[in-house]
């Protein structure tokens, strides 16, 4: 089906964009000099941004009842903004580059997902099947970015970001739309939503378990840079990583029964607790660069069974807003605390030190959902 295969390959060439945005602006901000302090409080007040700008545009994609037209509109700021701001060395001009850089790029995660979730339910094919393709793409472009960042410098981001940015934005326009419910738009059906104990209950889950996840997102790369890896072994680690995260996109349709995801949750933290625990332990490049191969059952379980709660429960009319909500949590607060929070811990008392905090925020997201589940 040529629909299909546009969307995967849209995956493919959108998440090795959001591998450079991830993966390697916090290494570029360290090699032009920014200290892990600036940079967790750059980052920090991006989630901040990113926090204010997803509702907004979900609200947008849900009025408009159209997702590919908001996707295309943000995604293409983005992809100007992000080749600027890779093309700047330290300076006031690369901080404000960088916080617009999060006002639309965060945005498109979650309408990207929607989109996903959307027209494979379409198509009739697993979420999974499609989301692997940006795996893939997540997988090799940390390979690849950093081999050509090692041997043609930090400059080669920018040329990077553009072409993999370009070549999504050709794609999404061969996409078609996906659109909301017929329903009426009603505030007080959303309200509705928000109050019931179970949605509360899960969004606190998946806020305390998130917090450790982006802490380890913003400072892996500079993490790694402090123990003495090159920008090569960084991009080695997270496509160790994505790898990881491949196998498990491709079997999360028969782990995942619906009624299982706080389950699944639980079982993510808990090697949560175990990953972050080791890489504070074992703070060598090599050490830490094994350990990633724990992220696909980790991120791909959490995020997915997460997902897949959130679309069985939310109204029709409300499941891109609704997906919004997930990545304010996921990417909007827990990243803006993370990001502060670790940024000061790293700082402070160094990254072995912010690792350990990790594993215990984990071990509570464990007890949590633990709990949760009685």
């Amino acid at each position: 089906m040529y629909s299909l295969r546009a969307l995967k390959t849209y995956n493919y060439a959108y998440f090795s964009l959001l591998s450079l945005f991830i993966s390697f602006l916090p290494v570029y901000l360290s090699e032009q000099g920014v200290s892990a302090g600036e940079i967790g409080g750059i980052i920090g007040t991006g989630s901040l941004i990113g926090i204010l700008s997803q509702p907004f545009w979900g609200y947008v994609s849900d009025r408009t009842r159209t997702v590919k037209k908001v996707l295309l509109l943000t995604l293409g700021l983005s992809v100007l903004l992000g080749t600027a701001a890779f093309s700047l060395p330290q300076g006031a001009w690369l901080a404000v580059l960088v916080l617009l850089l999060y006002f639309f790029y965060l945005p498109t995660d979650p309408l990207t997902e929607s989109m996903n979730y959307r027209l494979a339910d379409r198509f009739g094919v697993p979420f999974g099947s499609v989301r692997m393709f940006g795996a893939i793409g997540y997988a090799s472009t940390s390979l690849l970015a950093g081999a050509v960042s090692t041997y043609l410098g930090i400059g080669s981001f920018a040329w990077l970001f553009f072409g993999y940015g370009a070549a999504a934005l050709l794609i999404a326009l061969l996409l078609p739309d996906v659109t909301a419910s017929s329903q009426k738009f009603a505030w007080k059906d959303f309200l509705t939503f928000l109050q019931n104990r179970e949605t509360l209950v899960f969004f606190v889950l998946v806020m305390i378990t998130a917090l450790p996840h982006r802490m380890n997102d913003s400072f892996l790369g500079v993490y790694l840079h402090s123990l003495g890896a090159s920008t090569g072994q960084i991009g080695v680690a997270w496509f160790v990583a994505a790898v990881s995260e491949i196998t498990f996109f491709a079997l999360s349709a028969r782990l995942l029964k619906a009624g299982s995801e706080t389950r699944w949750i639980a079982f993510a933290a808990l090697l949560y607790t175990v990953r972050f625990l080791l890489c504070a332990l074992l703070p060598t490049p090599t050490a830490v660069i094994l350990l990633q191969v724990m992220q696909g059952v980790t991120f791909v379980i959490f995020y997915t069974a997460a997902l897949q709660y959130l679309n069985r429960t939310v109204p029709p009319e409300w499941q891109a807003t609704g997906t919004t909500l997930l990545a304010i949590l996921f990417f909007g607060f827990s990243g803006m605390i993370g990001s502060w929070l670790g940024g000061w811990i790293f700082g402070w008392l160094g990254g072995p030190a912010l690792y350990v905090v990790m594993a215990a925020l984990s071990f509570c997201g464990l007890l949590y959902a633990l709990i949760t589940r009685k």
